[in-house]
């Protein structure tokens, strides 16, 4: 996020409570859909998340529901978003050191963020899992640190590689810390061991750590691309369906939807945004550009 940040959606260009869940519902109940993610930004700035969580959880066949979050409001949320029907959060952590916190995130709030993965775990959000990007130069001497931190509290770490999708378009592969390195770096501190189960379409390599049960996961979506597995699409809070997180095009299912159109033809467009979607994110094509909209705005 830039510290300027950035400008906020137009009220009406958002999707209504109503409009979400929905396009929700016709993605559970015509199209296979069988995971819902709310993500962001900060899906905890939406009023109406509770209860578009519990409308969620009474979708059949229900599907499990899970909640991204930068963490800062789950103290106050985590047991009412529980009892509505969420069953798991993903907190973006990449540091347990107040001054590298403040750095990244330009926030000097990190009791904030431990308080509410605290909040979650007691409301029963478990595993709850952080998530963490190590960036060369800032954070990238505090791996070990980090995994000790979460294995001491019971959360599921998982490393994620950096991708370009950051507002000031400055990403850079050489720049970037690699899965490669993310183990070099923990392993003079743990022994991990691949976990012998197939990952199907989840992202994280998993591997236990001394002997286990406790895990820690590596998303190398740049270095170990898993497109062939990705059984992704992501709905934005302005109703445009992307069929890859690295997409460059959007299909509109918002305009048809307030043009009166019936579930039936808000599933064929939904299916056809799905069968464009290309075999992989061409990150290591030296043709592909950076997609336009940031990670903030499209959700992760």
């Amino acid at each position: 996020m830039p510290a300027e940040g950035l400008d906020w959606l137009p009220t009406e260009e958002t999707l209504t409570d109503d409009e979400v869940l929905r396009l929700l519902r016709i993605g559970v109940e015509q199209l296979g859909v069988r995971q819902v993610r709310f993500t962001g930004g900060e899906p905890l700035l939406r009023r109406g998340l509770v209860g578009l969580v519990a409308a969620t959880a009474a979708l059949r066949p229900r599907p499990t529901i899970a909640l991204t979050s930068n963490g800062l409001g789950l103290a106050r949320t985590a047991q009412s978003l529980a009892q509505a029907g969420l069953d798991r959060v993903n907190v973006s952590l990449d540091t347990v050191r107040s001054d590298t916190f403040e750095q990244i995130t330009r926030r000097d709030r990190l009791a904030d963020v431990m308080s509410g993965l605290a909040a979650a775990h007691d409301a029963g959000l478990r595993p709850v899992k952080v998530n963490a990007v190590l960036l060369r130069g800032v954070n990238d001497d505090q791996a070990a640190e980090l995994l000790g931190w979460c294995l001491e509290r019971g959360y599921q770490l998982r490393f994620i590689e950096q991708m370009p999708l950051d507002a000031q378009h400055g990403w850079s592969r050489a720049a970037m810390v690699t899965a490669e390195e993310i183990f070099a770096c923990l392993e003079p501190h743990f022994t991990l061991t691949p976990v012998e189960r197939s990952r199907g379409s989840a992202p994280a390599e998993e591997f236990t750590v001394d002997g286990g049960p406790e895990t820690v996961g590596v998303i190398a979506s740049v270095t170990r691309p898993f497109c062939g597995d990705c059984d992704r699409v992501r709905l934005t809070a302005d109703g445009q369906v992307r069929n890859c997180l690295f997409a460059r095009e959007e299909s509109d299912l918002r305009t048809a939807l307030r043009n009166g159109a019936m579930d039936e033809e808000l599933a064929a467009r939904w299916r056809i945004a799905m069968w464009g979607k290309r075999p992989g994110h061409g990150i290591d094509d030296p043709s592909f550009l950076q997609p336009v909209r940031p990670m903030s705005s499209i959700g992760g």
